[in-house]
């Protein structure tokens, strides 16, 4: 049971069980791999052809990419089956500029179904990403062009199997119509479980940069327009409300999303990763993480090598807690657990039961000081958690501690409350 505690009294959204799935997931794999891999130096919307006969990769296996994913602890995985540039990375029958017009496997190649197969052999989700606008396609005619789209998203629907992600990137696409009826028809009717990202009907939302930083706080309920609403101002509202969480998506390296011979020097060290991961996932979205494979097909060796780094460093953060939820003891809004003998921590990770929607509105942990419980001292406050808030804090040690929803909008479930003496291992 839970008590309003002086919480405002409005709606909470409540996710649909596939959103939940992929909360879940947490953290993902982006590659970007296509035509412009083999183009130093080209960028988007810079109108410089490219032909289809330089897409060449010496070496491609897309089971080294996904082994190094899973390796660093990654659940999902998306690739850009077609980019802004139009090259399609299937044998699609609506443009001859695709991996049927190359010389990679003899014309005769599918980096769609191999990236596919690899997901599935390694247990990772599956998504591909798709972009609505591109400039190898003439966008003279709206209603050829949505015919064009139609059949390459049928395609895509229709010939691999089930689908866990479809990735819409709404880049160049401002001053353009699409038919989304008819666009998502194809879509849920082909593909009914598949979640979509950021146009047509969204089930998961871009957080709004491209740096893997998530706001704080960070609320999955949203109004009519999509945007993130506050507890305080989702009256009146009530009707539009609907839950809507964010993926922060962001580079390894520092410039470039495509592979690129010229900033090697600017992948991003294990402490900045851990850090990202913290501001992302800890703060209760999804993080995917960039890597462009090379012009072999494989993920640039820097880039894997810290990935590989990067699993079990976070293994090492978030393995087995000193203490978990059971051990604590909850009077009302409050939860706590002593020690029997003063214990190092830096961390506190609370994930609430977000099947019921968002409650907690303000909480905070508190160390105590002495056997007895008091005095205490706060340690850490926030206001949203949804999924997941990782409470991160210099390291102390201390005789226990206690969490409290200091406000919440309804009873507050939590499924998880694990501490940590994260630096100590």
């Amino acid at each position: 049971m839970g008590a309003r505690l002086g919480g405002s009294p409005t709606m909470t959204a409540l996710p649909t069980a596939r959103q939940l799935a992929y909360q879940d997931w947490e953290f993902g794999l982006f590659l970007h791999f296509g035509i412009r891999t083999f183009y130093e130096g080209y960028v988007d919307w810079d109108g410089k052809p490219m032909s289809a006969a330089c897409f060449a990769p010496s070496a491609l296996d897309c089971d080294q990419w996904i082994e190094t994913a899973v390796a660093a602890g990654m659940r999902y995985a998306v690739l850009t089956a077609k980019h802004h540039d139009g090259f399609a990375n299937w044998p699609t029958q609506w443009t001859d500029f695709s991996v049927a017009s190359s010389p990679w496997r003899d014309g005769q190649g599918d980096l769609v179904e191999e990236f596919v197969q690899a997901c599935r052999r390694h247990e990772v989700r599956v998504g591909l990403y798709y972009s609505p606008a591109d400039w190898h396609y003439p966008y003279e005619d709206p209603a050829a062009y949505n015919d064009y789209l139609a059949g390459q998203l049928t395609e895509l629907c229709r010939d691999y199997g089930p689908l866990n992600i479809l990735w819409f990137d709404g880049c160049g696409s401002e001053e353009r119509e699409y038919d989304w009826p008819r666009l998502m028809g194809v879509v849920r009717e082909l593909q009914p479980q598949v979640l979509v990202f950021n146009m047509g009907e969204p089930d998961y939302r871009w957080v709004g940069n491209e740096a893997g930083l998530a706001p704080v706080p960070c609320w999955n309920t949203v109004d009519g327009e999509g945007r993130p609403v506050a507890p305080d101002e989702r009256a009146g509202q009530e009707a539009a409300l609907r839950w809507l969480p964010a993926e922060c998506d962001c580079r390894m390296r520092a410039r470039n999303w495509f592979y690129s011979d010229q900033d090697v020097d600017t992948v991003k060290g294990l402490d900045e990763l851990l850090a990202l991961h913290s501001y992302s996932v800890g703060r209760g979205c999804n993080l995917l993480l960039n890597v462009g494979p090379d012009c072999r097909g494989l993920l640039p060796d820097p880039d894997a090598r810290r990935l590989r780094e990067l699993g079990p460093a976070l293994a090492g953060r978030f393995g087995a807690p000193l203490v978990a939820l059971s051990s604590f003891e909850r009077d009302g809004a409050s939860w706590m657990v002593p020690f029997e003998r003063p214990q190092r921590i830096d961390q506190l990770v609370v994930q609430e039961e977000i099947a019921q929607g968002e409650q907690i509105q303000q909480f905070a942990v508190e160390a105590m000081l002495a056997p007895s419980g008091r005095p205490s001292v706060l340690v850490y406050a926030g206001e949203s958690i949804g999924h997941k808030a990782v409470c991160r804090f210099p390291p102390l040690t201390a005789w226990g501690v206690r969490f409290r929803v200091l406000r919440a909008a309804g009873p507050v479930c939590l499924r998880a409350l694990d501490l940590y003496d994260a630096g100590g291992r």
